[in-house]
């Protein structure tokens, strides 16, 4: 008998007769939201998904053990995260190439809280990510200007506005040192455009627990394991896309 698990597999294998061009069109500046930016949940997500995992193979507990398992680095030693609380799709990995951009371009889906590098090839590596206020406060293109392995975090004056409690990490006090405890994590990447920076960041962050959400404040943040991997992958000046 007929499931209708089977039918939206048949019918999602379907699709794929479709021209790649229109499977995969990318959307960086237009506004068009691309392909797997889907609600979760909604058939289309369902579909996506399938695909996603058919042409990542699936990961494995023990290869999830090893991604998100407790990590020297820098002096510092970084705590193993409960991967089992977080939904799967958030897990680092290889997928299909949404995006169609160039193979080195990183792009921000900020309504999927998606994070993708694209590959050559078709591929991409794919991360979870979570959203504050301020990373929802730009979009467009820029470059990764400058990386910073466990950098200071320095509120901008309109957070400390809102939060005084943060006066002591001001740029006038000369910011919060690094350390497990800072927002920024293990890593920091600075996107620049024109020039000029935007203030806004893909960094690290010890909260796993807000991967996948909107959050009270922060740019763009993903697990601390996740910003070590995607530090490695991406150069200064790599071209950057962020879709709102």
């Amino acid at each position: 008998m007929s499931t209708d698990t089977d039918f939206s597999r048949r019918t999602f294998l379907s699709l794929l007769g479709l021209s790649s061009a229109s499977l995969l069109a990318g959307c960086a500046s237009s506004g068009v939201r691309p392909f797997n930016s889907v609600e979760p949940g909604s058939l289309a997500s369902n579909f996506a998904g399938d695909f996603r995992s058919m042409f990542a193979g699936g990961i494995s507990d023990a290869e999830l053990a090893v991604m998100y398992g407790t990590v020297e680095d820098g002096g510092y030693v970084i705590p193993a995260i409960p991967y089992q609380k977080i939904d799967r799709r958030y897990y680092r990995q290889r997928v299909v190439d949404p995006t169609g951009e160039p193979a080195g371009t990183i792009v921000v889906d900020t309504r999927s809280r998606f994070l993708y590098v694209v590959e050559p090839g078709g591929s991409a590596m794919r991360y979870g990510v979570g959203i504050g206020r301020e990373g929802f406060a730009w979009s467009g293109e820029g470059v990764i200007q400058w990386r910073q392995k466990w950098p200071k975090w320095t509120p901008p004056d309109e957070m400390v506005a809102r939060q005084p409690e943060l006066v002591k990490f001001s740029s006038r006090n000369g910011g919060m040192p690094p350390g497990l405890k800072n927002p920024l994590g293990a890593r920091a990447l600075y996107i620049f455009q024109n020039g000029k920076d935007t203030l806004y960041r893909l960094h690290g962050s010890p909260e796993w627990n807000s991967i996948g959400k909107a959050v009270s404040s922060g740019c763009v943040r993903l697990m601390n394991q996740d910003i070590i991997d995607l530090y490695e992958r991406v150069p200064n000046k790599a071209r950057v896309v962020v879709w709102q």
